[in-house]
């Protein structure tokens, strides 16, 4: 896993960016979910890199951690993103009930903030994002848990290499 330093709000909402571009690129060629788990302390940046993954998307507008109502639904043309704060999450049994395996439909993309909170209910991460603090910075580390994630992140690290 390596590690990449993002000195602000503003360079997380661009990696969010970045990374919305390639996971939109896999998708309009692949049949399936992609499932991504954000992992890290509150105020680490989950949220904001959500911000600017579904603004790089097309959403307009406000997106705010759907902590009350543990998911935030996103339509777009021929797919969906469903965001996920799992922070307050007293039993992953309610999961369940509101019929959580729905939302991992081919043609769309989770992103779960607090997966550890429904462990043994979730789909296993197609990659894993873990933010940490850094003094005043923020640092992010990729882990393709499968071979979606590791051909996103692939696609990712190629077009960083063409940007330098």
């Amino acid at each position: 896993m390596k590690s990449i330093i993002l000195a602000n709000e503003h360079e997380t909402i661009l990696f969010g960016q970045q990374l919305a571009k390639q996971s939109l690129n896999y998708l309009l060629n692949h049949d399936s979910a992609i499932v991504i788990y954000l992992i890290g302390d509150l105020g680490a940046g989950k949220t904001t890199f959500s911000r600017g993954f579904l603004q790089q998307l097309g959403h307009i507008g406000n997106v705010k951690s759907p902590t009350y109502t543990l998911v935030e639904p996103y339509e777009f043309d021929g797919f969906s993103v469903y965001h996920f704060d799992l922070y307050r999450l007293s039993d992953p049994e309610e999961l369940e009930f509101m019929g959580i395996r729905e939302y991992f439909a081919a043609k769309s993309i989770c992103l779960i903030e607090w997966p550890n909170q429904a462990q043994g209910i979730l789909p296993n991460a197609d990659i894993e994002i873990h933010l940490d603090y850094l003094a005043l910075e923020r640092s992010v580390c990729l882990e393709a848990k499968t071979d979606t994630g590791q051909a996103i992140i692939n696609q990712l690290n190629d077009e960083l290499v063409k940007k330098q």
